[in-house]
């Protein structure tokens, strides 16, 4: 390789904040994340082979309970950035003690999400969802709801893991879940293996226990010997009031965020459901395809509010504002595969629903989903934006903006489509560009706010004199 060459890949891969750098640290969270999303999408899959109703009732139930817990989640999501700054500070006994802090947030969180399942009922009464999805989407919910403190124990693990670099650990945790909620819902939906037929049921509890499964891994990796060496473990599991004041601080806007934001999105979901079963499943296959090429760029999120978080910690903006950018050209490449999977071959991924045998619902479904599918190719770099920006602000702790913005975009589509949907009466199709244009125009701001360089500034927590960077990992 030329002297220039070897020159210009040395300054955009290697070094701190480099896309090599990047990619030790995203990738395994980008492959956790793709083992989430085929957790969900293989529920769906299977259902589908039910019928529309099914397929749709998983979507509207499994997306209004994972919706109750996305303040808890949002807060104790936190901790990966508290975690990467005191690594970054050189404050290595602190990283433990946040994890125990967000434990405790979660234990403390159950009982409420339980207590308000009763709000859950109403939202389904309120939208009006059909009577056919009604039923089973309110048996998934149940069941669901019942392992939510499982999402919230291994989130807070997870969090631990991405802050100080080993996001290895998280992608073998969601891999372990991904195969057992995969055998566990084929052999529990279809009643194999002597198991009688459970049909939505089954897909709840084969959820749950890819659940345990991915959370039983975090435990025992959290609980190694070089682990509890290296953070001190033994004597983390205690309260903490300057980290736990500290996570609330900065996690509640992230909560708060994350929590308005899937109420809306849920509501979108809702609102298209109650016009029709056909609207119904032509969204939910939408949204199941939508699905994949969004999470996985959540790696890509968690990978750069880790980096950034560490750098800032140390006092390092500008490899902050590197690390960003390799996050993005990361989140880029990713995003134009789907753009193109997206926009030539929808016919492909919507037959990938197509019920067994002869159904005249989704011959109707079919060309309406796929139309939307190819609106969907408008916004999909757009997501990289999102992602890539939004991780770098809550990294450097500029979480309270973010929450303004994002909860103010989401907010603004609900308004906009039930005045689409219900006062002008205008089509499915039509409703869902206008959705399309509006999240492309609020992923731009994102941009702005962080090209205006106030995240620079931001500090979470005291470095040590002298303390230098650790690196991912250590």
């Amino acid at each position: 390789m030329s002297h220039p060459v070897r020159q210009f890949f040395n300054r955009h891969l290697d070094g701190p904040g480099g896309a090599r750098e990047m990619l030790a640290i995203a990738m395994p969270m980008v492959a956790s994340s793709a083992c989430e999303t085929v957790m969900t999408f293989t529920d769906r899959l299977f259902l589908s082979r039910l019928g529309p109703e099914q397929m749709s009732a998983a979507m509207g139930g499994g997306l209004t309970c994972f919706t109750m817990t996305t303040f808890f989640l949002g807060l104790t999501g936190y901790t990966t950035a508290i975690v990467a700054q005191y690594l970054g500070s050189g404050r290595k006994d602190r990283c433990a003690i946040t994890v125990t802090q967000a434990l405790i947030l979660s234990l403390l969180a159950y009982p409420l999400i339980l207590a308000a399942r009763p709000l859950a009922y109403w939202l389904f009464d309120f939208l009006a969802v059909p009577p056919a999805q009604l039923a089973p989407q309110t048996v998934y919910f149940n069941i669901l709801l019942y392992g939510t403190l499982i999402g919230l124990l291994r989130n807070s693990l997870s969090c631990f893991f991405s802050g100080i670099g080993k996001t290895t650990v998280v992608m073998f945790s969601s891999l372990a879940a991904m195969l057992v909620n995969v055998v566990a819902n084929y052999i529990l939906i279809y009643g194999k293996m002597g198991v009688p037929a459970m049909g939505i049921r089954g897909a709840a509890y084969g959820t749950i226990l890819g659940g345990l499964c991915g959370l039983a891994v975090l435990v025992w990796a959290y609980l190694d010997k070089p682990n509890r060496t290296a953070y001190g473990l033994l004597s983390s599991f205690r309260f903490d009031a300057d980290v736990m004041k500290k996570l609330c601080r900065f996690g509640y806007p992230a909560g708060l965020e994350f929590f308005l934001n899937l109420l809306a999105f849920n509501i979108l979901i809702l609102i298209f459901c109650s016009r029709g079963v056909v609207i119904a499943a032509a969204i939910t296959i939408v949204f199941n395809w939508d699905m994949v090429s969004f999470v996985p760029l959540i790696g890509v999120n968690i990978g750069v509010t880790s980096m950034v978080g560490r750098y800032m910690g140390a006092g390092l903006p500008d490899t902050a504002h590197r690390a960003t950018m390799s996050g993005l050209k990361m989140a880029w490449a990713y995003t134009c595969c789907t753009l193109i999977a997206f926009a030539f071959f929808p016919h492909y991924l919507v037959g990938v629903f197509r019920p067994e045998g002869s159904d005249a619902v989704f011959g109707q479904v079919f060309p309406l989903a796929v139309a939307m599918l190819r609106l969907a190719a408008l916004y999909v770099m757009t997501d990289a934006l999102f992602l890539v920006f939004g991780g770098a602000l809550r990294g450097a702790g500029d979480t309270f903006w973010a929450m303004c913005l994002s909860v103010t975009f989401h907010w603004t589509m609900v308004a906009i489509l039930s005045v689409l949907l219900y006062v002008f009466n205008i089509g499915a199709l039509g409703a869902w560009m206008t959705l399309c244009l509006i999240f492309m125009a609020f992923c731009v701001a994102f941009y702005l706010r962080y090209r205006g360089g106030k995240w620079r500034t931001m500090h979470v927590v005291e470095s040590e004199p002298h303390a230098t960077p650790s690196p991912a990992g250590i």
